[in-house]
């Protein structure tokens, strides 16, 4: 049973899943269990549980009723969530993000201040949403 697993609504699902099944199998060796690229629906699992799905963002407005309210937030604000993934290699995962759609937001970074031996590096998948690549 999926206990608990982050599901992603999308606007642009085809450059979405693209990233995300280029990124995922490497970075925590989840596979694609369900989707394709014209969507409206993917996951990927890894050991036989959920870890992340994305959902058509504008079926899922429609079945929820708020189909006529914009899509997108209306002014820049601080993000209010981030993906975090624990990896062996912060740079050769941020490589790995970037070339396969992701956008570069803070380079790899020692931060001590954080926690012993930790590193981290930020970027944003297709859609903006922030991503926090660490090792420790």
């Amino acid at each position: 049973m999926d206990a608990l697993y982050h599901r992603l609504l999308v606007a642009d699902f085809p450059a979405c899943f693209g990233f995300y099944d280029a990124v995922l199998p490497a970075l925590t060796g989840a596979v694609l269990v369900k989707g394709a690229p014209e969507g409206p629906y993917a996951n990927w699992d890894l050991a036989d549980q959920a870890l992340l799905a994305l959902f058509d963002r504008g079926g899922l407005a429609a079945t929820v009723g708020t189909a006529a309210l914009p899509s997108a937030p209306v002014a820049a604000a601080q993000d209010g969530a981030m993906l975090v993934f624990r990896v062996d290699d912060v740079d050769r995962a941020l490589d790995l993000c970037l070339r396969h759609g992701g956008t570069p937001a803070v380079d790899p970074t020692d931060r001590p201040e954080w926690g012993p031996n930790l590193r981290t590096a930020h970027l944003r998948d297709p859609e903006g949403r922030l991503i926090e690549l660490q090792s420790y």
